[in-house]
């Protein structure tokens, strides 16, 4: 049966990646299929909009019911839907938060002493226990850090004190992809 997961997700075709190398071994484990293609769909201004897997589902003893909670469990974004059953089925339990990292309007100074590894590690710090960075897209214009977990809310209330204080986060965004 060839299914398609459709990924609310911002994902590089790098990170999709990871995640269709970690469902192939769980397939092949269970001898329930394989991964047999992906893609990464970008918005007009560049950034990644969705990612999709193309799954040869075998169903010799595994459900659909069985993959689904593999979805579920393995922690993929909300609004996520695998097509090529009817209904399609909606899946995915994890929240997502965008942060757009002003990437034209700070001055020069701040742009030559701030590190971004610095944010990304101070942020994953403060998302202990409740999500962290899936993937990122670096543009003109942004940078934009994608965060998945538990809670959107908790996420943002986490990472205000960081974001307030440091000074390649001013200007900064943060919207919620799911």
């Amino acid at each position: 049966m060839q299914l398609i997961l459709h990924l609310n997700a911002r994902f590089q075709p790098k990170h999709r990646f990871e995640l269709e190398d970690a469902l192939q071994e769980i397939f092949q484990e269970n001898k329930a299929g394989e991964i047999t293609g992906g893609g990464t769909s970008l918005k007009e201004n560049g950034e990644i909009d969705s990612c999709d897997i193309e799954i040869d589902f075998r169903d010799d003893g595994k459900s659909l019911e069985w993959l689904v909670n593999l979805l579920n469990t393995i922690g993929i974004p909300k609004g996520s839907v695998l097509h090529g059953i009817e209904p399609s089925v909606n899946v995915g339990t994890l929240e997502g938060l965008a942060i757009y990292l002003n990437g034209t309007d700070l001055t020069e100074e701040i742009y030559k002493s701030c590190d971004i590894n610095y944010v990304i590690e101070q942020l994953e710090q403060t998302m202990d226990g409740i999500g962290h960075m899936y993937s990122y897209r670096e543009l003109d214009e942004f940078t934009a850090l994608y965060f998945y977990g538990t809670s959107f809310l908790e996420m943002r209330e986490r990472m205000n004190p960081f974001l307030s204080s440091y000074p390649l986060c001013q200007k900064c965004r943060i919207e919620q992809i799911a």
